[in-house]
């Protein structure tokens, strides 16, 4: 404010005796100061239901271990890890992101333009060319020739006075604030999604070597039933049999490869590399341990998850946009100046009786519009109303994402032990089943029986691991993936691969 004081004393030194136009100008530089005096407030009831705990957590101890930036690390995998740090750096989905942040500043600016005087030159040079009247019929007809110079400044401003352009850049301002809540949901969706498509490389390497492992079984029996066949102990049914099982143990291996390489290729497209220079060693799920993680408090939630800040902030837009979408109704006041100097002639454009000013202020009170400015505020209002019912599902949604990720980690971590003791009984009863057939002691439909018990098990316990390590990656993004407002996801900067 004092700023802008110096400049109006500055305007009357100069003007000297014209205080009535230094006076307009000096009001029309103080008016951004003036403007938005009547900006109101659109805030709608929440009507939050936020419990106390959760339903499926265990009791809340002093030391809970909510999710750590680098959450992803606890998995002890080198390969997750160095996967997890490309996607960040290198995904196209988060660069995306970043060049909407970039988009979302601008328009920013753009939105702030109407609070600020705009101030235009202008420089002429007309050479007219008149006709100063006629003779007689026949005569000579008269004209002469006149120059004009102009040299100027024009200002205008509209006066923000019942606050429709401010509100109008707050309602950009916290657009600004969506797109980088944005940027954080890509960001932790995107290592999510790394993790789980790993995940699924893991799985499908177990699956093969359980494939190959029955069929490796089932091709040693196959040796010894030909044997048996040959020496007349065996019929041609069990060797039929026997060949038809090996035959299936092997159409089962091509499916897996398929979805081995699959997301091998979905994990290049992640980092943003070329599927055919891109490889991944894997492993198998048993080698990963699964961090120890506790959900806290369900209103911790709020603060935890970017996308619930998101949600929150495209709701406070809409709340200013509802508050410009009211100021349109209201007069608006328009201030213009215009100075400079003028001649006839080139040498006396900065001489004495040269300087010229205008000054105008305006004011239009909308009438009738065809309910052009009532549509409009009824659309800022449905906006408004959607978002509200957007953040409140938002913030459901999160408390349910976190019941249902602790249900499945708690269920499938106890299925998978029991599923491990079936897989040593379902062993145990194959390799005496197939110790007896050799002996002759035991027919070939209970070694096949076993054989298979053994298959379905090593399945169902690949299977049960693989959503066990889901339901992890899971629980982590349900509880926002150790996010904070006043951080991001990574230390590290997004950006596009070269």
């Amino acid at each position: 404010m004092s700023r802008l004081a110096r400049k109006s004393n500055s305007l009357t030194a100069r003007f000297g005796g014209n205080n009535r136009a230094a006076s307009a100008l000096a009001a029309l530089l103080l008016s951004p100061a003036l403007s938005g005096c009547i900006l109101g407030s659109e805030r709608p009831e929440l009507n939050l239901e936020v419990p106390a705990s959760y339903r499926e957590a265990t009791r809340r101890s002093p030391d809970a271990a909510v999710p750590a930036l680098d959450w992803w690390r606890g998995f002890r995998s080198p390969e997750l890890t160095s996967l997890m740090e490309q996607a960040q750096i290198f995904n196209l989905d988060i660069a995306v992101a970043v060049a909407q942040i970039v988009q979302a500043d601008a328009q920013v600016g753009v939105s702030g333009a109407p609070l600020l005087p705009t101030v235009t030159g202008t420089a002429t040079a007309e050479q007219a060319r008149t006709s100063a009247g006629s003779a007689a019929s026949g005569g000579t007809v008269f004209s002469r020739t006149s120059p004009l110079y102009n040299l100027g400044l024009n200002a205008s401003y509209m006066v923000d006075f019942w606050g429709k352009n401010r509100a109008t850049l707050y309602a950009a301002e916290e657009s600004a604030t969506v797109a980088r809540y944005n940027r954080e949901v890509v960001t932790l969706s995107t290592i999510v999604t790394v993790a789980n498509t790993y995940f699924q490389v893991l799985a499908a390497q177990d699956e093969l070597r359980v494939a190959q492992r029955n069929l490796a079984a089932a091709e040693r029996i196959l040796t010894l039933i030909k044997q048996q066949f040959a020496g007349g102990t065996a019929s041609q049914l069990d060797l039929s049999q026997q060949e038809a099982l090996v035959s299936t143990e092997r159409a089962a291996i091509p499916p897996l490869e398929v979805t081995l390489k699959q997301n091998i290729a979905a994990l290049a497209l992640l980092v943003a590399r070329a599927p055919a220079n891109f490889n991944i060693k894997g492993g198998g799920m048993a080698q990963i341990t699964i961090p120890r993680v506790t959900p806290g408090l369900p209103s911790e939630l709020l603060y935890q998850r970017p996308d619930i800040r998101q949600a929150e902030a495209q709701l406070a837009s809409s709340n200013f946009s509802v508050e410009a979408a009211r100021a349109a109704f209201f007069p608006q006041i328009q201030l213009t100046a215009t100075t400079g100097v003028q001649s006839a002639a080139l040498a006396s454009l900065f001489g004495p009786g040269a300087w010229f000013y205008t000054l105008a202020a305006g004011l239009t009170q909308p009438i009738f519009d065809g309910f052009l400015l009532e549509s409009q505020l009824k659309q800022a209002k449905g906006v408004q109303l959607q978002n509200l019912q957007a953040y409140r599902k938002a913030v459901l949604s999160a408390f349910a994402d976190v019941e249902k990720a602790l249900v499945a980690l708690a269920q499938f971590t106890r299925q998978e032990r029991l599923q491990i003791e079936a897989v040593n009984n379902s062993r145990k009863a194959f390799d005496v089943s197939e110790t007896q057939l050799r002996a002759g002691t035991v027919n070939l439909i209970t070694v096949l029986q076993t054989q298979q018990t053994l298959l379905i098990a090593e399945n169902t316990l690949a299977q049960v691991r693989l959503t066990k390590l889901l339901a992890a990656s899971s629980l982590f993004q349900a509880l926002g993936g150790g996010w904070t407002p006043d951080g991001k996801l990574s230390s590290l900067q997004p950006q596009p691969q070269p």
